[in-house]
């Protein structure tokens, strides 16, 4: 037992060492050995990608971002799939089957979130203020964690031909956002064209299309959740063509893949080194990134 302890605090310091940016020999073969010996060691819950996310965020964090992934759901007769843009960026290798439950595209890669944590919790908010993000009002005392999803591509009016190539463009990021609140309470919110939903129920137009007085006047008068951000689902309900996603409201398709499927990849580490250019703005450069409360996409 003390062998497998030192062990597993040796792999956890290597995949730490190598999350913080230390240069370590053989870094992708570093990380690979460590993972699995941690796996091996059942110290993780299963052989996937709790080990990194625990080095990169910690014990406590990284078991959240795992446990707080929602089950996604597609609607009816859509394929595409997230994906990890470094490996993807053509529909033709981020689509999959166009029901069931589905896991990996029709070129065998995983369906995949990216990761970002914003902790204002006591004792973590000086840091993240120190790193440019923003803590104050109704931000403090709260953890969030948003996860980033990829398509490579966007076709918002796809099922009305006569407009040719309005609404479509290269590249589409989109994001489910948690926010856990210091009595344990979770919301969730999740991306929609310009703005954030919860429900499909919402009469959230205004927020969809970044008309912020028409937003404002939805919340005033109760019709809207505010800000986006309702209980926690454990759902994203994407739809065809735009990817605009809701956390609640009822599936509109039998295509689906479970939370606990999804691949999570931390984006700090990209985001610090990444050159990628997009044909829409990145999660790291949106105004989101610094402020988890932001009420536009951009």
């Amino acid at each position: 037992m003390e062998w497998v302890a030192l062990v597993c605090l040796v792999a956890l310091a290597l995949v730490g060492a190598v999350a913080a940016g230390a240069r370590v020999p053989g870094t992708e073969l570093a990380r690979s050995v460590a993972q699995r010996i941690l796996c091996a060691a059942a110290l993780a819950d299963g052989c996937g990608d709790e080990p990194l996310l625990i080095a990169t965020y910690g014990d406590e964090v990284g078991r959240l971002v795992r446990r707080h992934m929602p089950t996604i759901g597609f609607e009816e007769g859509s394929r595409a799939v997230p994906v990890d843009y470094r490996r993807c960026r053509l529909t033709e290798c981020g689509d999959a089957p166009e029901d069931g439950l589905v896991h990996r595209t029709d070129q065998r890669l995983p369906v995949t979130a990216f990761v970002h944590v914003v902790d204002c919790r006591a004792g973590e908010r000086e840091a993240s203020e120190a790193a440019g993000v923003d803590c104050s009002g109704r931000r403090a005392g709260r953890l969030y964690i948003q996860y980033w999803l990829y398509f490579a591509d966007s076709a918002t009016l796809r099922e009305l031909p006569i407009v040719g190539d309005l609404g479509e463009h290269r590249d589409d990021w989109e994001s489910v956002g948690i926010r856990i609140d210091p009595d344990g309470s979770v919301d969730e919110r999740a991306s929609s064209h310009d703005g954030y939903d919860y429900s499909l129920q919402d009469l959230d137009w205004g927020s969809d299309a970044g008309i912020g007085f028409l937003r404002d006047l939805a919340e005033d008068l109760d019709v809207r959740h505010p800000g986006g951000w309702g209980p926690e689902t454990g759902l994203l309900l994407v739809s065809g063509g735009s990817h605009a996603g809701n956390a609640a409201g009822a599936p509109r398709g039998s295509r689906f893949t479970p939370g606990r499927r999804v691949h999570l990849i931390p984006l700090e580490p990209i985001a610090a080194h990444s050159h990628a250019t997009f044909a829409v703005v990145p999660p790291w450069l949106k105004e989101v990134w610094r402020d988890p409360e932001a009420e536009g996409t951009g």
